[in-house]
């Protein structure tokens, strides 16, 4: 677990990340649960719901879907 963290501590400085990340546990339950290997893009909404759950990436990456996905989670 030391060695997740580390990675993830490494990849948020360089990449200059100001979001939450949560590391997975060593039983991959999160991985399991959403089934996001190898890359799978969500949006979850302010109650804690899946609002969008995009195909396998990266061949399955619909950015204007997840856009207009945001517009209705987020409105300006």
């Amino acid at each position: 677990m030391e060695e997740r963290m580390e990675v993830a501590r490494v990849c948020y400085s360089n990449l200059g990340l100001s979001f939450t990340a949560i590391i997975d546990g060593m039983d991959n339950e999160t991985e399991k649960a959403y089934a996001s290997w190898p890359d799978r893009l969500y949006i979850i909404d302010k109650d804690g719901n899946i609002a969008y759950k995009g195909a396998k990436g990266p061949g399955g990456f619909r950015p204007l879907e997840m856009l207009q996905t945001l517009k209705k989670v987020c409105p300006t």
